[in-house]
C-alpha cells in the first residue's frame, strides 16, 4: 500500500503469468490500458515498463488514464491488455 513502484513491478509480474498460462509473452500485447490514481507517480516509474517491454522488442499501443480510486482500496495502479498470437 502506497507504492507505485512495487505495485506496477507487481501488476507487470501477474501480466507475464497470465500470459505464459495462455502459451503467450509481452511480444503478445498489442495494447495496454493503464490506470493510475497518481499518473506523475506512475509515469516516474514507467522504466519498469521499458524494462519488461523493451527485452521482448515491443511497443503496444498505450492509453494512461488518471482515476481518483480503484476498486480495491490501497491499489494504485492497473493494467488492462489486448494480447495477440
Amino acid at each position: 500500500v502506497g507504492d507505485m513502484r512495487s505495485q506496477i513491478a507487481l501488476a507487470l509480474d501477474n501480466l507475464e503469468t497470465v500470459l505464459s498460462a495462455g502459451d503467450m509473452g509481452l511480444e503478445n500485447v498489442v495494447r495496454l490500458g493503464i490506470y493510475a490514481t497518481d499518473v506523475d507517480e506512475a509515469l516516474k516509474n514507467f522504466d519498469l515498463l521499458g524494462m519488461r517491454f523493451g527485452p521482448a522488442n515491443v511497443t503496444p499501443a498505450m492509453t494512461l488514464l488518471g482515476v481518483t480510486r480503484l476498486a480495491i482500496p490501497g491499489l494504485m495502479f492497473e493494467i488492462e491488455v489486448t494480447a495477440m498470437r
